[in-house]
Parts: structure tokens; C-alpha cells; sequence
């Protein structure tokens, strides 16, 4: 790791928030599948996110795809350790927005 003397308080952080569809009715017990918004859904959030913090430089907007966010056993999209069980049943994944930004000082 490399040593530098930072000033922590001026220097801007990285930072996401990330924007997922929200699921609408758990998934079927016959199908696996579950009713959730669209990505478009999100993308329209995400938009409408960024243009209400105009104080923050957006560093990139990506389309990210995870397994069972929503699955009660995990804790969402930034949950670090996703658990994927086979077996024949169907698993299903999962595309939302994630915004990178850092706040500008000052």
C-alpha cells in the first residue's frame, strides 16, 4: 500500500447509489419467477437522481447484473457475498443502475 499524506477533509470520495427495480410479487413457487419494474424503472430514477444533486460529478453509470438481490437471505445490491443454490430450480438475476460520484468541494 503506499504512504501518502493526504488531507482526507479536501479530498473528494468515491462514492454509488445504486438504483434497482423493485420486485412487485415474490416469485412463483411453480415458475421461480417473480414480477419486478422494469430497468427502465430505474434508469428513470437514476436520471431523475442526478439531476436533483447538480452538486455532484458523476464519474460513471453502469448496468450491473447480480444474483437473488432480492432473495430474504441477502442484503440487497451491495451485499458483498451472494449465494447462488442449484439444484434444478431456476436462479434468477437481476440488472440495476449503479451511479459512481464524488461530491465537489467547495
Amino acid at each position: 500500500m503506499l504512504d501518502l499524506d493526504v488531507d482526507m477533509d479536501a479530498m473528494s470520495l468515491l462514492k454509488f447509489k445504486d438504483f434497482v427495480p423493485q420486485q412487485l410479487s415474490k416469485p412463483s413457487p411453480w415458475t421461480g419467477r417473480g414480477e419486478y419494474q422494469s430497468l427502465t424503472a430505474a434508469l428513470l430514477a437514476a436520471n431523475q437522481w442526478m439531476s436533483a444533486h447538480p452538486h455532484l460529478d458523476i464519474i460513471n453509470v453502469e448496468t450491473v447484473v447480480l444474483p437473488a438481490i432480492h432473495s430474504p437471505k441477502e442484503e440487497g445490491s451491495a451485499d458483498t457475498e451472494l449465494l447462488v443454490q442449484t439444484g434444478g430450480m431456476p436462479q434468477p438475476w437481476h440488472q440495476f443502475i449503479r451511479v459512481w460520484y464524488v461530491e465537489r468541494k467547495g
